[in-house]
């Protein structure tokens, strides 16, 4: 396969990988046009990739559009798994909508920015002066019911299989799962009903590479969210990770007939 890749850090040790810079993409037309696969592009340039010179990128067009903002991101949960995404309310940010979230929302309960990452942009309100607060942050209203959990599971996705699970124990300053923000790693083994739902989300919306977060709540699961970028802190050979997407790529490279070798005579004219 010949591939092209856009970040050094997440290729490296590709074979037949040449590095780009993104923002020199457009000098390179040819070489991207001949890529069978052109790797972790930055968002800016999907448009211009997919639409433009017909690449075939890598993750796929939906983990980059619905793992960009977490609204829409909800949204696409709610309409494949409703009865699994917590309940959440967004709104644009007027003094209406303000008050009938307060009014609606029991305390306490999370809001969030709609494009962070990384467990920024996650507030736990506890009073009026954390909602009012928050309002002033963000242009787009988007809270969520708080899960009694102490910690959530990491489920990695890559392709159509799960790489590898783990949960993430919260920080001793509370609140925060993220390892970024202070969380551990726990080995003990994730139910199959945490990793089954994250492969069905990634299937039904056809994400294939993310870290997908889910809380287990007297043993129901609930997606969170799903990270398109996600950290390595928690996968205990990089190598692995790297197999799994070559694995994929090639996979979703070599053209199948699922009816088998095609017999020329059959689309000949029928003599009457």
């Amino acid at each position: 396969m010949r591939l092209v890749s856009f970040d050094v850090f997440r290729t490296l040790g590709f074979p037949d990988t040449t590095v780009l810079k993104p923002e020199h993409f457009l000098r390179h037309k040819p070489l991207l046009q001949d890529a069978d696969w052109v790797l972790f592009p930055e968002y800016w340039q999907l448009n211009a990739l997919v639409h433009g010179l017909k690449c075939r990128v890598f993750p796929s067009i939906a983990s980059y559009r619905i793992g960009h903002d977490k609204v829409e991101m909800t949204r696409a949960f709610q309409c494949v798994a409703p009865e699994h995404t917590p309940f959440t309310l967004i709104e644009p940010n007027g003094p209406r909508e303000r008050e009938m979230i307060w009014d609606t929302m029991s305390l306490p309960f999370v809001a969030k920015l709609p494009k962070a990452s990384m467990g920024e942009g996650v507030w736990l309100i506890e009073s009026r002066q954390d909602w009012q607060r928050y309002c002033e942050s963000t242009p787009v209203l988007y809270v969520q019911e708080y899960l009694p959990i102490d910690r959530d599971a990491r489920v990695v996705v890559i392709g159509d299989q799960v790489l590898t699970a783990y949960w993430r124990v919260q920080s001793d300053q509370g609140f925060y799962n993220n390892l970024s923000r202070g969380g551990r790693i726990d080995d003990t083994p994730v139910p199959e009903v945490v990793t089954a739902l994250a492969l069905r989300l990634a299937r039904l919306l056809e994400v294939d590479h993310a870290g997908f977060d889910i809380a287990l709540v007297a043993g129901y699961p609930y997606v969170l969210e799903f990270n398109r970028l996600f950290g390595n802190q928690g996968l205990a050979q990089g190598r692995d990770l790297q197999q799994a997407i070559l694995s994929y790529l090639q996979q979703k490279h070599e053209p199948r007939d699922p009816d088998g070798p095609t017999d020329p005579g059959r689309f000949l004219p029928t003599a009457v």
